[in-house]
């Protein structure tokens, strides 16, 4: 028997026995109930026992059978302007891959590179960085550069296992996910957490803001910081240059595409003068990006590429929070929470580096994209014991999720580590290193930037 089908197996019968265990002082059957369905669904989603998006449909499915909660809030998330984010950015990840675009960035930007180990790293990790913003889905992202860098690689003399192929293919994976979080459209966790913003308090993130908040420390220093670890545990030498390919003029639907998407990230950058959320820009980006004549991509390829199942994903993931906050549940584990970190107002350094702590070890057992559907619910009696604005409370749960110790918390890096044929021995060998740093160093500097900001009050 698999793994994956004990795992399901127990996780399973752990779920009945809560199901029908009698609820202890102060709970109700209902909370047991949702609590029988929330530890499955965490459960399957943390040990990848079911597909992402089969669970999330199983959720969904358990709470209506089981009238956890009414049908408004279970597919609360669906009437999330977050939810249609994902859609448009699952369509311009396809029209960027299959235009060419992408790949024309890429070897644009390795061609203006000196041909050293160091430059060739810096190259791979900037434009993982880069296409953060263009293009809002990190596993795209991650195929779409691994073949790339191969054949940089390749060029620069490193075979695959060496230090340099390995480097190159940690510099695509480890940037792509743990610093494009700080990009809102990036990442699936931003956009969970965003729609639990919007769905759980009426408080939509605003791109600009969380761009602000995340990009400086947690995108361009922990990008830099990344670089001189690879440079320094995966060291190299390119031995062969990597010839500068001439460059081919771009085709129709790559410039009709980058203008769909120089537009989209002007309205991204400036919602808070104009006030649009995220999610219709993407929506509106897409329609545009799959219109005849005017688009870059047949709109044919709306029901042939792009696979839903990050849709309904993200959709069951909403929904989780508002089932959580719904039943009662995540009031009576907030109060559990917030009695063993006893947060006290006018101690908000003490306060972050406990929010930030919690965030981060959530992630180990929920993976990063599930964590913001636990904790979100509680942010708001978080908030008020730490005397801080909702805000606040919502973002110390990216600090946690933009740290990935073991790659089973980020599915893309998963992926990237089967294509690239990277061991999890090689990739420890760098996440360990960061994660202490990012702990020992970036969070108290990112405390110091967020208390510049005003944030905390």
């Amino acid at each position: 028997m698999k793994l994956s089908h004990v795992l399901a197996a127990a996780l399973t019968a752990a779920a009945l026995a809560v199901f029908f265990t009698p609820p202890p002082a102060g709970a109700t059957p209902l909370m047991m109930h949702a609590a029988a369905v929330l530890l499955l669904t965490i459960g399957l989603w943390a040990t990848a026992a079911l597909p992402e998006y089969l669970t999330g449909l199983l959720f969904l499915c358990l709470c209506m059978l089981l009238a956890i909660a009414p049908a408004p809030v279970v597919f609360s998330g669906f009437t999330s302007g977050t939810l249609w984010l994902v859609l448009g950015g699952l369509v311009l990840a396809e029209a960027v891959r299959a235009t060419g675009l992408g790949e024309r960035i890429a070897r644009f930007l390795f061609g203006r590179f000196t041909l050293t180990y160091s430059g060739l790293i810096s190259a791979a990790a900037l434009i993982a960085l880069l296409l953060a913003f263009l293009m809002p889905a990190t596993v795209s992202r991650v195929l779409l550069l691994l073949p790339i860098y191969a054949a940089v690689a390749g060029r620069a003399g490193f075979a695959p296992g060496s230090n340099g192929y390995t480097g190159m293919a940690l510099a695509a994976m480890i940037v792509s996910f743990q610093c494009g979080v700080t990009v809102l459209p990036a990442n699936a966790p931003n956009l969970v957490l965003a729609g639990a913003a919007e769905t759980l308090y009426n408080k939509p993130i605003i791109y600009a803001d969380y761009l602000l908040l995340h990009f400086p420390l947690l995108g361009c220093l922990k990008t830099a910081l990344i670089i001189a670890l690879i440079c320094k545990l995966f060291p190299a030498v390119a031995s062969v240059p990597a010839a500068r390919e001439k460059p081919v003029a771009m085709s129709p639907q790559e410039r009709r595409l980058s203008i769909i998407l120089a537009g989209a990230l002007l309205l991204w950058t400036t919602d808070f003068v104009h006030g649009i959320r995220p999610g219709w820009i993407a929506l509106g980006a897409a329609i545009i990006t799959l219109m005849p004549r005017v688009g870059a991509i047949p709109h044919g390829v709306f029901p042939e590429r792009i696979k839903l199942g990050s849709f309904f994903y993200v959709g069951a993931v909403l929904g989780f929070g508002a089932v959580l906050q719904d039943s009662g549940l995540g009031k009576a584990l907030g109060g559990t929470m917030l009695s063993a970190l006893q947060l006290a107002p006018d101690n908000d350094f003490t306060n972050f580096v406990k929010l930030a702590l919690l965030a981060t070890v959530t992630t180990l057992f929920t993976t990063n994209p599930s964590q913001p559907a636990l904790l979100a619910p509680l942010a708001g009696q978080m908030a008020q014991a730490a005397g801080w604005r909702i805000e606040a409370a919502l973002m110390t749960m990216v600090v946690g999720f933009s740290l990935m110790i073991l790659p089973y918390q980020a599915p893309p890096v998963m992926v990237g580590m089967q294509v690239a044929g990277v061991s999890l021995r090689q990739i420890l060998r760098l996440t360990l290193p960061l994660a202490l740093i990012c702990l020992c160093v970036l969070m108290p500097l990112d405390y110091l930037w967020w208390r510049a900001l005003g944030y905390f009050r």
